[in-house]
């Protein structure tokens, strides 16, 4: 009974004290509090500087330190420390680990920590323990603390209320975009895809410029998320709804090579792989998916990957396999495809918000505008303080012998102070800078130092306090400091951007420009502007045209729009499309890329025939347009451009091809042609185009021309308007000679090549000697065009069409290239001519392999005039003809 009364006792004591709670509501309390402590203090980016608290709380760390980049190395362990005692009062490997990521290349686009010693790999390896690695700031991460001293951002105490940390750092780097960001938060994630830098700075340029500037317009300066790892984006719709929304998804490849060793086998060879991939487990699931027969035709795979020479996982194959078939295998089955989704939460003054592309550049934009007003202030405070006491300075000077004698008969400096104030008029600080002013400052010298200072530190106070009163300046400051941090830190893309098939708006990012495409004899394909090619004078030893193997040389080389599609024709029948702006760009020298890394041709086909195709989707276009194809034994073959319309990525069967034959020409007409096609012993037959009836895609044909002989073959056929009378036909034969023939004699109207039924032997185009050699091709041109002609050694000349002679077809020619002995001419072309002087000099290749420069014409002793040189080659062409005449 008792301890009841006690107990009752003390609840009327504690009545009042004791607040009742609903516990439903008390729990939604603590998990909104706890949500909100995890948002902003742990998960989330803020904005302006792209730093979780942790990332910030080291970099501040490592700058009271004072490990900068030109500073020595500190162990972690010691900066770690100083985090976490003085900022961070979580576990030390969160914090190491955080610091791991930022000096990882692999991880961060640009690294902001500099380390020594092992940070892991992209294989998985984990990094040494912290008291092994020593790290310093890199130089990129201190233009993020630059003017930190100059009061441009707030501060606030740390979690013991001892010290004092930013709550962002004053970055002159829009840090969030180039680097990116992930997180987990409670309720809510981010994951920020990294940028390139000078495409970020770039399009923040934009932005100041034009602050109404539309997402489309800002997303042609920042065109997609650039990985550290580089890969291949592939697609862009997912891209560009990520940049206008926030939201969107990108999906990335590794970069492929296609390699063939000297027995001919093939091998992939990945060079790079997607982002956050390892590479060890990438190995790991290919050798999984070949133990488990999802993929065919690999044989053996391994991870010959290091630090010094990046990424090389080698993928061996059977001999039978198709290598582009299993690169498309790879992507679907393994980690060489990833899709990463995009989610731009951060931030926005404390609370987390999605931001689309112009959003992230307007924060960034004006917290660097908050930063340039703060450190303006701060400096000018700080120049009017010296400016206040350098005026004490002066009014002192001016009485110099009065202040002297003023402190000599002060008994304490209290007085004199005093004194100084009241009969000089000085301020208690500029009595005090005086009383405290050395001795040596008042030698002739330093008076004038200190005149000089104060005049250069007014005008510092004129220019900050325009800074202030003018925003448009405050702009310009931010432009230059950006294009400053651009010169510094910009660097090129690391990932590709390709285009899906399906995407159609993609041709509005792609400049519309006339390219020249080369594919060299053993299947390199590049693509080169024509204006890199320069017109020479005929007669000419031409430009080196492309850096081929010794025994490559440049097959088809011609010219199309880069927003056009190529339909490719294989000898065996077979027809693929490659959009031109897909083909890798090259200058006149590469090599270029596999074709086969393109397209999926079989290993014992070849491309023999490229037709540029204008747009598939005009319906009209395509219905009123015909396909032509030639083959070696003189078959034709007609069939509608629809046919040819549903591009497929395996190919379509174009033509059937007979045992021994091979596909060699295809033309585009308009049904209303005349058709002429050459032999190689220099016969040419001339036949209307509606005597080739059109049999459809994948049929024999019907016989074209007639070849006889066992070592002769079809090398060409084109089509013709006869309505165009400015066109003539064009030969050339392998040992460089060449001739210019109107089908029908513009004086007298006759015919030079009669008009026949298809499939006789025709008549004689070109006389062949043991001095031309065979016939090698055959094009109609006008004289507003130019001749290209490539040799086998890879060689090559562009010369004006008019400068080739107009002779009757049972003439040799005149010479238009001088050829080497062993080397023959492998591809003749045509392009639209160039408004170009000629050029008297032409780069050539010497035996060494460098390269020279030499007259293109050479010009024989005594004639100086490379017109001159002309002159005396045709001479000598007439001499040698004579001499061929006197013989028979």
């Amino acid at each position: 009974m008792e301890n009841n009364e006690i107990n009752d006792e003390a609840n009327l004591n504690n009545r009042g004290k004791i607040i009742p709670v609903n516990i439903e509501e008390q729990m939604k309390t603590f998990y909104i509090d706890y949500s909100m402590s995890v948002i902003v203090g742990r998960a989330l980016p803020d904005v302006r500087d792209g730093f979780k608290p942790v990332h910030r709380r080291v970099l501040f760390g490592m700058m009271e330190l004072a490990n900068y980049s030109n500073r020595p190395y500190k162990k972690s362990a010691r900066i770690v420390g100083e985090v976490m005692g003085k900022y961070h009062p979580h576990g030390d490997s969160s914090i190491y680990f955080t610091m791991v990521r930022m000096a990882q290349e692999w991880a961060m686009r640009y690294t902001l920590i500099d380390g020594q010693g092992n940070f892991g790999s992209q294989d998985g390896d984990m990094p040494a323990a912290m008291r092994y690695t020593e790290v310093r700031m890199q130089k990129f991460a201190e233009a993020m603390i630059e003017d930190i001293d100059k009061d441009t951002v707030d501060y606030q105490l740390n979690f013991d209320d001892s010290l004092k940390e930013p709550t962002v750092l004053p970055t002159r780097v829009p840090q969030l975009l180039v680097n990116g960001s992930s997180g987990i938060a409670v309720g809510m994630a981010t994951n920020m895809m990294p940028h390139n830098l000078s495409e970020v700075i770039d399009g923040c340029i934009a932005y100041i410029d034009n602050n109404d500037i539309e997402l489309e317009e800002l997303i042609k300066y920042i065109k997609a998320p650039d990985f550290p790892t580089g890969g291949v984006i592939y697609g862009y719709e997912g891209v560009k709804q990520a940049l206008l929304t926030g939201r969107g998804r990108v999906v990335l490849r590794g970069k492929t090579t296609i390699e063939t060793d000297a027995r001919g086998k093939e091998k992939i060879v990945i060079t790079e792989i997607p982002y956050q991939v390892n590479r060890d487990q990438l190995t790991q699931k290919i050798g999984d998916l070949i133990n488990d027969k999802v993929i065919d035709g690999i044989s053996d795979v391994n991870n010959e990957s290091n630090n010094k020479e990046g990424t090389r996982i080698v993928v061996e194959l059977r001999k039978d396999a198709v290598a582009q078939v299993v690169v498309n295998q790879l992507f679907k089955h393994s980690e060489l495809q990833t899709s990463f989704g995009i989610n731009n939460v951060a931030l926005v003054k404390g609370r987390p918000k999605i931001l689309n592309i112009k959003e992230l550049i307007s924060e960034f934009i004006e917290f660097r505008h908050e930063v340039v007003v703060r450190r303006t202030k701060f400096e000018l405070k700080k120049a009017e303080e010296r400016a206040h006491i350098l005026e004490g300075y002066i009014i002192a000077l001016d009485n110099l012998d009065a202040v002297i004698q003023l402190i000599r008969e002060s008994a304490t400096p209290t007085i004199a102070h005093e004194g100084l104030m009241s009969n000089f008029g000085m301020s208690e600080i500029q009595s005090k800078a005086v009383l405290e002013l050395r001795l040596q400052r008042l030698t002739g010298m330093e008076i004038d130092k200190i005149r000089e200072e104060h005049a250069e530190i007014m005008k510092l106070i004129e220019r900050l306090k325009e800074i202030l009163a003018n925003e448009g300046l405050r702009f310009q400051i931010i432009k230059d400091e950006l294009a400053e941090v651009k010169a510094k830190f910009g660097d090129e893309r690391k990932s590709e951007i390709v285009y899906a098939d399906d995407e159609i708006n993609m041709l509005d990012l792609i400049e519309e420009e006339d390219v020249v495409v080369t594919i060299s004899h053993l299947g390199y394909i590049k693509r080169t502007s024509a204006r890199d090619y320069r017109q020479q004078r005929r007669g000419g030893r031409g430009a080196k045209g492309s850096s081929t193997r010794q025994e490559d040389f440049i097959e088809h080389l011609f010219v199309a729009s880069t927003h056009h599609t190529l339909m490719i024709f294989t000898e065996k029948g077979r027809c693929f499309w490659l959009k031109v702006y897909q083909i890798p760009e090259g200058d006149r020298t590469s090599k270029g890329r596999a074709l086969q890394n393109m397209i999926q041709i079989a290993p014992d086909d070849k491309v023999r025939a490229i037709i540029d195709v204008k747009n598939f989707e005009d319906e009209e276009y395509v219905n009123n347009h015909y396909i032509l194809l030639c083959t070696k034994q003189g078959i034709i073959n007609k069939s509608k451009l629809k046919d040819f319309s549903r591009p497929r990525q395996t190919g379509i069967n174009a033509i059937e091809i007979r045992e021994g034959d091979q596909l060699i020409a295809a033309r585009m007409t308009d049904g209303n042609c005349e058709i002429m096609m050459a032999v190689k012993s220099g016969r040419a037959i001339r036949f209307p185009e509606n005597k080739v009836r059109a049999t459809g895609r994948g049929g024999i044909g019907v016989y074209g021309i007639e070849v006889d002989e066992k070592n002769d073959e079809v090398v060409g056929m084109i089509t013709v308007n006869t309505e165009d009378k400015t066109r003539t036909v064009l030969v050339v034969s392998e040992k460089g000679y060449g001739k210019r023939t109107f089908l029908d004699d513009p004086e007298t109207g006759e015919a030079n090549y009669r008009i026949t039924n298809r499939g006789g032997k025709g008549v004689r185009t070109i006389k062949i000697t043991d001095k031309t050699g065979g016939l090698v091709g055959l094009l109609d041109v006008t004289e507003q065009e130019d001749l290209m002609i490539t040799c086998e050694s890879g060689i090559t000349i562009r010369m004006a069409v008019k400068a080739i002679s107009e002779q009757s077809r049972a003439t040799q020619g005149v010479r238009l290239i001088k050829v080497d002995e062993g080397d023959s001419i492998a591809a003749i072309t045509k392009l639209d001519e160039q408004e170009e002087e000629e050029i008297e000099e032409a780069v050539v290749v010497a035996e060494d392999g460098t390269l020279t420069t030499e007259t293109v014409v050479p010009a024989p002793e005594g004639l100086e005039d490379a017109d001159e040189a002309t002159d005396q080659i045709e001479d000598e062409d007439d001499a040698e003809d004579t001499e061929e005449k006197t013989e028979e």
